[in-house]
């Protein structure tokens, strides 16, 4: 609509409805967020007697940094699960927005998004701000609570059914238990040895805990051509 013929009227509704829509999407996303963080404090209280009775001292813990933010600890991984604060459109090449659910009610297309990170535990024990992290998956989420998830392997592929699928306590505890799996298979591999043969002095010189050659995962090899 041209801006010169929309009256003060209509102005006033477009940002109370456009407004109001976002409002309702980071509200239900939130709401989502927290159960996740409730689910994924009680999959750890749940966990620790069992876990407590391997022969080798191996950390399975929760904690949570701020309103946005919290981190599965187990073994030598972490998950953080972070909530972005700003709701985003689907954009319009995207599959979901070919379905009719999204051609019944285009606002059905507004999403808040959950993003699972795994990092390695060592480079925050050893501050190693070098090394690197991998976006998992992202989860995306409406006002009517449905969603879909972007991710790698079984996470991509279980949760895509955006028309029917809601998010519920059951399908929550199903992509926390999918996403630690999922880590657990996606192993640390050795990096070419063109990518370390060469350090600097500085390099050596620092302490093993900030060690400046990067580490990660995948260092050195193409993250997409791994199979995730």
């Amino acid at each position: 609509m041209p801006t010169d013929n929309l009256n003060p009227k209509s102005l006033i509704q477009a940002i109370i409805d456009k407004g109001g829509l976002k409002q309702e999407v980071y509200n239900r996303t939130l709401e989502t967020f927290n159960s996740f963080k409730s689910s994924g404090k009680k999959l750890v209280h749940d966990s620790k007697k069992k876990i407590a009775k391997s022969p080798y001292p191996i950390p399975f813990d929760f904690s949570e940094r701020g309103k946005f933010e919290f981190q599965l600890k187990f073994g030598s991984d972490i998950l953080i699960f972070f909530m972005h604060s700003n709701v985003f459109e689907i954009p319009r090449d995207h599959a979901v927005m070919k379905t009719g659910y999204i051609h019944e009610d285009k606002t059905r297309s507004y999403c808040g998004i959950i993003h699972v990170f795994n990092f390695l535990a060592d480079s925050f024990k050893y501050n190693r701000i070098n090394d690197i992290g991998y976006c998992i998956g992202r989860i995306f989420i409406n006002r009517e609570g449905h969603y879909f998830i972007e991710g790698k392997r079984e996470i991509g592929l279980l949760y895509n059914n955006f028309p029917t699928s809601q998010l519920d306590q059951k399908s929550i505890k199903k992509i926390l238990h999918s996403a630690i799996l999922y880590t657990l298979n996606f192993d640390l591999l050795t990096p070419p040895f063109d990518n370390v043969k060469e350090v600097t002095v500085v390099d050596m010189q620092t302490t093993l805990d900030t060690f400046a050659i990067s580490t990660g995962k995948r260092i050195g090899y193409r993250f997409q051509e791994d199979g995730l």
